[in-house]
C-alpha cells in the first residue's frame, strides 16, 4: 500500500518542491502528475508527461491525483491524492512479419482486447526508436509498416499495449530487412553443357540463392570469405539452350528482390560434313544442329589466309553452301563453327581439296623405234600424274625442284599408235584425262629392202601414211604397207623417208639412204701381150657408177668411174679364163655380174703343152708309187669323231640359191625335207650315255629316252659334302662362235629344282631361255622354279628374287636376283619365256619367233656371251633345239649370207639326242630362213598337213 500524503508548498519553495515532488513521483510511483501553480502576480500550469513506464509489480499500477487550491493571491495550497492501482493490459500474442524489403519491415498483430494503442520500440543505427501506434476501433487487427530501416539488417522489436496510460510488460520478437541485390551480376563463360555465372557479394552476404528456367531449379550457393566476386558453375545443360536466371542475396531466410541475367549454352558442333568437289570450288553439307540455322565457314591456306564469314540459314534437314570461287589442285583447311544466341560452338574441323587442273598439254620430246619420252608442265609440287598408254597405267612422280615432268615410255611396239591420258592426282581426286596420241617409230634398217637397178621394194611393219624416196626426183608409193618405188635412176642413192600424218599432225617414222642396183655391163675380151695378157673393155652403162670390179682367176681388179677398159697380166696364152664384170656404186654392186669367158693370144701354147706333159708324168709315177707302198691307205675310211662334222654336212647354201632349194624340198609334198629328216634320226645314236642310266639318276630325267651323252654333259659339283651327285639332264651345245654357247636341259622336276639353280650358278649363266608352259594340255611340262610374287625363295643353296616381270601377248620377261647362300656375291638373271608355242607342232608363224630370237640375242650381244645361255622346254630337244638352231641359223645367214640347216642340226644331234625333235619343226627352221630372206610374202604358217613322224615323240615336247 502507498502512503497517501498531504503537504503545503508556499511561494518561496513552489519551484523546488514542484520540482521534488515531481522527481520524486516519476521515480517512485511511476505516475504521471499534473501541478498547477498559482502565483500573486501570475498563474503558471506547467505539464510534465513521464513516457517511460515504471513497473511497479507485474500486476499493479498506482494513480497519483493532485489537487491545487488557491487560498489567496499570495498563496497556494495543493494536495496530492493517491489513488487504488491498475493492473497493466495484456502483451501482443504474436506479431507477424507480412513483409521484408531493403527498408522496411511490415508487421501485423491481432489487437489486444480491442485496444487501439501501442508502442514499437527498436534499435537502429545505435539510437533507440520509440514509434507510437494508434489503430481504428473498427480493425481487429493491426498492420504497420516500419521503415526506413537498413536493408539486410536483424532488429529486435517491443510492441507495447498501452491501455488508459498503463503499458503493457511488451512483446519482443526480431525481424529482418530483407538484403539487397547484387550490383553486377553476368555470364562469365559457356560450354556445351555448363553456364559459369559471376556476381558481385551484397554486404559480405555469404548465402544466395539462384533460380532458373523459372522456378523449376534452385540451387543454394554459399560464398567463401574474402573474394569480393563470386563465380558459380551450372553444369549438366543442355546445349544450344536458353536459361533465365534470378539470384537472390539471402539474410537470415530473408531473400532479396532478386535479379535477372539470360544466358545460353554453347551449341554442338556439326558432326559430320559431306565434300563435294570441282576444280574451283567445294560444296559441303551437313545436318542441321538442332534446328540452328546459322554457321560460320572459316577457311583459308598457310600461304594466304583467306578469312570468310556465310551464315545460311534453311528450313531443311541440311545445309548446302558452295564455296568458291577456289584455286584448282589446293587442300584447305575448314573450321565450321555452330551460332546460337551469338556463341560459337568450338568448331568442326576438316580439310577439303579442290579437283587439280587437266594438264594444259604433252609433249612428245623423244620417240624411237620402242620407247617414247613424255613431257608436261607441273604447277605444283605435291600433284601426282597417272598415265595411260596402251591399257598400261603408270602412277608419275615429278621430281623435285624441275616443274617439268619428263618421262619415258619403254618396251614398246615398232610403228605403232599409241593414244595416251595423262591424269593429275591430288589428294585422292583425278583431274579430267587429256588425252591425245602419239606413234613409235619404224627401223627402217630392219626392213628387208629388195633392190634392183630401178626398183626398191620392202614390207615395212608398223604405221605409216606415206612414203617416198628422193634423189633428184621424190617418188611416192601407193602401196600402203609394201612399199615400192620404180622408174629409179640404175646406181643412184635415194632418201627413203615414211612418215604418217592424222588429225594435223606429222610424225616422220623413219629415213634411210638406199642405193640401188648400179647399171649392169656388157664387157669383152681383147688379146694382149701374147697371150700373157688380157683387156677388157665395156660400155658406159647408162646410170651411176664408181667402179667396176673386174674377177679372173680368183683375183680381183678395179677400174675407177669414168675408165672403160682395164688390162690385167700374168695369164698363159692359148688359155679360156672365166671373167666376172660387176659395176658398183658405193658399196652396192650390180645385180648380176656379168661373166663371159676369155681366151688368150694362142703364141705361146707349145711351151705351155710341154710343161703340162712333163707335169702328167710326174703325177703318175708318184700315184703308182703310193699305190704299190701303201694299197690300204687308199682304202681306209675317214673318222668321224663325236663333235667333229664330215665334209658332207660342212654344206651350205647361199642367199641366192636358197629360194630354189627351199622349193626343190617342198615338192611332192615336202619330200624332199622327210627325206633329209630320216637321214638324221640315227646321227649320234651310238654315243654313251652311262650316267644318266645309273639307278640313282634315273628318277631325275623327265623322260627315260631323251638322255644326255657322257662326253658333253654337264656336272654340277660335288665340293659339298651335301651334295652326293654330278649329275643333271642337261648338255653343252654349240653356237655359232664355240661348242659351249648353250645348255640344253629338261623341264625342272620338283626333285630337281635345286640342280637347276645349282647349275644356273655353277655355270654363271646370265640367261634362261624357256620355251613351255609350265602346264599344256592340262599336263604339266616343267615345274615352277622361281617364286611366284617378289619374295624371295631358297632352292637348294641359292636364293631367287623376283625383281621384275614384265608381259607380253607372246612372251614374258623376267628379271632375277640369285644369290647362294655360301657366298656374298649377287648375281642377274634374265628370264626369256616364249608362251605362244602350242603344246604340239610349231608356232602359227615365223614372225613372232624370229622377233624374240631378236630380243634374245640383242641380250646376248650386250651382256656378252662368257658364259652360256641355258635353254629348256619340257624334255629340252624338240622346241630347245629349233630355238638354238633359229638364232645359230640367223647369225650365219647374216655373216656368211649363207646357210646350213642341215648340217647344224646334223651337229646338235651330236651332242644332244632328238635335237629339233619332229619333222614339222625341221620344215619350220627352213620357213623361218625364207621369211628372213623374203619379209615380204606371207609369214609361213603352220599347217594341218605338216605331220609329225613319232608319236612317241611327240609327248617329249
Amino acid at each position: 500500500m502507498m502512503k497517501l500524503l498531504s503537504f503545503k508548498i508556499t511561494s518561496d519553495h513552489l519551484l523546488l518542491c514542484v520540482f521534488l515532488n515531481l522527481l520524486w513521483g516519476v521515480a517512485e510511483s511511476n505516475i504521471s502528475s499534473t501541478a498547477t501553480v498559482t502565483d500573486s502576480k501570475a498563474t503558471t500550469t506547467p505539464s510534465l508527461t513521464a513516457t517511460s513506464p515504471l513497473t511497479t509489480s507485474p500486476m499493479t499500477t498506482s494513480t497519483m491525483t493532485t489537487s491545487t487550491m488557491t487560498t489567496s493571491p499570495m498563496t497556494t495550497s495543493t494536495t496530492t491524492t493517491l489513488p487504488t492501482t491498475k493492473p497493466p493490459p495484456d502483451n501482443v500474442k504474436n506479431v507477424t512479419v507480412l513483409r521484408q524489403n531493403v527498408s522496411s519491415i511490415t508487421l501485423k498483430w491481432d489487437k489486444v482486447n480491442n485496444i487501439s494503442t501501442y508502442i514499437l520500440q527498436y534499435n537502429d543505427s545505435g539510437s533507440t526508436k520509440n514509434e507510437n501506434i494508434s489503430a481504428t476501433p473498427q480493425e481487429t487487427s493491426v498492420e504497420y509498416v516500419v521503415s526506413a530501416l537498413t536493408a539486410g539488417t536483424k532488429y529486435v522489436f517491443t510492441l507495447i499495449t498501452v491501455f488508459e496510460g498503463v503499458n503493457s510488460t511488451g512483446h519482443t520478437f526480431t525481424a529482418v530487412t530483407a538484403p539487397r541485390d547484387t550490383e553486377v551480376f553476368k555470364s562469365v563463360g559457356q560450354s556445351e553443357t555448363s553456364i559459369t555465372l559471376q556476381w558481385k557479394k551484397v554486404d559480405n552476404i555469404l548465402k544466395y540463392a539462384l533460380k532458373f528456367n523459372g522456378v523449376t531449379r534452385e540451387i543454394n550457393v554459399t560464398a567463401t570469405t574474402g573474394d569480393n566476386l563470386m563465380n558459380h558453375t551450372i553444369s549438366n545443360l543442355t546445349s544450344a539452350t536458353e536459361y533465365n536466371f534470378t539470384l537472390f542475396a539471402e539474410f537470415e531466410n530473408v531473400r532479396s528482390s532478386g535479379v535477372y541475367h539470360i544466358a545460353a549454352t554453347v551449341p554442338e558442333n556439326v558432326k559430320l560434313v559431306t565434300v563435294t568437289q570441282t576444280v574451283n570450288s567445294i560444296t559441303l553439307t551437313w545436318d542441321k544442329v538442332k534446328e540452328i540455322s546459322t554457321y560460320i565457314l572459316r577457311y583459308g591456306d598457310s600461304d594466304l589466309p583467306v578469312k570468310g564469314n556465310s551464315s545460311k540459314s534453311h528450313q531443311n534437314e541440311s545445309v548446302t553452301y558452295v564455296v568458291a570461287p577456289l584455286t584448282a589442285g589446293k587442300k584447305y583447311n575448314f573450321t565450321l563453327i555452330t551460332v546460337f544466341e551469338g556463341l560459337n560452338s568450338t568448331g568442326h574441323q576438316f580439310t577439303a581439296v579442290t579437283v587439280p587442273p587437266m594438264v594444259s598439254s604433252v609433249n612428245v620430246t623423244e620417240r624411237s623405234v620402242t620407247s617414247l619420252t613424255l613431257k608436261w608442265e607441273n604447277l605444283e609440287k605435291n600433284w601426282n600424274y597417272l598415265l595411260q598408254i596402251n591399257d598400261s597405267y603408270v602412277t608419275v612422280t615429278p621430281d623435285v625442284p624441275p616443274n617439268v615432268v619428263s618421262h619415258p615410255v619403254t618396251h614398246l611396239k615398232p610403228g605403232t599408235e599409241y593414244p595416251f591420258r595423262v591424269i593429275t592426282m591430288f589428294s585422292g581426286l583425278n583431274s579430267t584425262a587429256y588425252e591425245d596420241f602419239t606413234v613409235t617409230a619404224i627401223d627402217c634398217a630392219s626392213v628387208s629392202w629388195r633392190v634392183t637397178n630401178s626398183t626398191i621394194q620392202g614390207t615395212v611393219e608398223g604405221i605409216f601414211s606415206n612414203a617416198t624416196a628422193s634423189n633428184r626426183q621424190t617418188h611416192v608409193s601407193t602401196g600402203g604397207n609394201n612399199v615400192l618405188f620404180t622408174g629409179l635412176y640404175p646406181g643412184a642413192t635415194y632418201e627413203v623417208l615414211l612418215a604418217y600424218e592424222r588429225n594435223s599432225k606429222r610424225f616422220e617414222q623413219c629415213r634411210q639412204n638406199l642405193t640401188i642396183f648400179p647399171p649392169s655391163l656388157r664387157a669383152h675380151c681383147e688379146y694382149s701381150e701374147a697371150g700373157y695378157s688380157i683387156m677388157i673393155a665395156w660400155n658406159k652403162p647408162e646410170g651411176v657408177w664408181t667402179e667396176v670390179e673386174v674377177n679372173v682367176t680368183g683375183q680381183t681388179h678395179f677400174a675407177n668411174e669414168g675408165e672403160q677398159y682395164i688390162k690385167i697380166s700374168g695369164f698363159q696364152p692359148a688359155k679360156t679364163y672365166e671373167v666376172s664384170v660387176d659395176s658398183l656404186s658405193g658399196t652396192v654392186r650390180s645385180y648380176e655380174p656379168f661373166v663371159f669367158l676369155c681366151s688368150t693370144d694362142p703364141r705361146g701354147v707349145i711351151a705351155g703343152a710341154v710343161v703340162a706333159v712333163v707335169l702328167f708324168v710326174v703325177l703318175v709315177c708318184v700315184a703308182v708309187f703310193i699305190l704299190f707302198k701303201r694299197p690300204g691307205l687308199m682304202r681306209k675310211k675317214p673318222f668321224i669323231g663325236a663333235s667333229k662334222l664330215s665334209d658332207k654336212n660342212d654344206k651350205t647354201i647361199s642367199v641366192a640359191k636358197f629360194p630354189d632349194h627351199f622349193s626343190q624340198l617342198s615338192a611332192d609334198d615336202n619330200r624332199g625335207f622327210s627325206q633329209e629328216y630320216e637321214n638324221l634320226v640315227p646321227v649320234g645314236t651310238e654315243q654313251t650315255r652311262k650316267t644318266a642310266i645309273l639307278p640313282e639318276n634315273k628318277a631325275r630325267n623327265r623322260f627315260n629316252n631323251v638322255l644326255p651323252y657322257d662326253w658333253c654333259r654337264v656336272r654340277l659339283t660335288t665340293s659339298n659334302s651335301n651334295v652326293t651327285s654330278d649329275y643333271i639332264n642337261a648338255s653343252y651345245m654349240p653356237g655359232y662362235n664355240s661348242n659351249r654357247e648353250y645348255i640344253a636341259t629338261q623341264g625342272p622336276l620338283p626333285s630337281t629344282v635345286g640342280d637347276f639353280w645349282r647349275m644356273i650358278w655353277e655355270q654363271k649363266a646370265k640367261r634362261i631361255v624357256m620355251v613351255t608352259n609350265c602346264v599344256e594340255g592340262g599336263r604339266t611340262k616343267c615345274e615352277q622354279y622361281w617364286p611366284a610374287d617378289n619374295k624371295p625363295c631358297l632352292y637348294g643353296e641359292v636364293l631367287v628374287t623376283t625383281r621384275s616381270e614384265q608381259k607380253e601377248l607372246s612372251w614374258t620377261l623376267r628379271e632375277f636376283r640369285v644369290k647362294h647362300t655360301n657366298y656374298s656375291e649377287e648375281r642377274t638373271v634374265k628370264h626369256f619365256h616364249f608362251t605362244a608355242w602350242p603344246d604340239h607342232g610349231v608356232p602359227q608363224g615365223t614372225k613372232v619367233l624370229i622377233q624374240f630370237r631378236g630380243l634374245v640375242r640383242w641380250h646376248i650381244e650386250r651382256e656378252g656371251t662368257g658364259a652360256p645361255t641355258v635353254v629348256h622346254c619340257s624334255a629340252g630337244v624338240g622346241r630347245t633345239g629349233t630355238i638354238i638352231a633359229l638364232d645359230v641359223l640367223l647369225q650365219q645367214l647374216d655373216k656368211k649370207r649363207a646357210v646350213g640347216i642341215n648340217s647344224f642340226v646334223h651337229k646338235m644331234r651330236l651332242y644332244r639326242p632328238y635335237m629339233v625333235q619332229t619333222e614339222s619343226q625341221y620344215i619350220f627352221l627352213h620357213h623361218c630362213i625364207m621369211d628372213s630372206l623374203q619379209p615380204d610374202e606371207n609369214i609361213y604358217e603352220n599347217a594341218d598337213m605338216i605331220y609329225v613322224n613319232a608319236t612317241a615323240l611327240r609327248e617329249l615336247r
